[in-house]
């Protein structure tokens, strides 16, 4: 099955950031496409039109917004971050 495509808002130097993604990675996500707001003001300004919030990251997997860093981790806990990377959540 197709992963979903994981998007990750970030910047050069976020910690939260560091820790997310490598949470995705050792749950098999194999990219994470990253838009450093840091760097392109615009993509900042669309980030917090899509999520409502100026903190990063800003995570979607595939359509959906799953979050930050904190409620990434709190979907892994769940049980429910592999099945939706898997593509069987929706």
């Amino acid at each position: 099955m197709k992963q979903p495509h994981v998007l990750m808002y970030s910047t050069a130097v976020c910690p939260f950031c560091v820790r997310a993604e490598k949470l995705l990675l050792e749950r098999g996500v194999t990219g994470v496409e990253k838009v450093r707001i840091d760097l392109d003001p615009e993509r900042r300004a669309e980030m917090m039109e899509k999520t409502g919030r100026r903190t990063v990251p800003q995570i979607f997997i595939g359509e959906r917004h799953v979050g930050g860093c904190d409620d990434l981790i709190a979907l892994d806990r769940a049980g429910e971050l592999v099945p939706m990377l898997s593509g069987q959540s929706e």
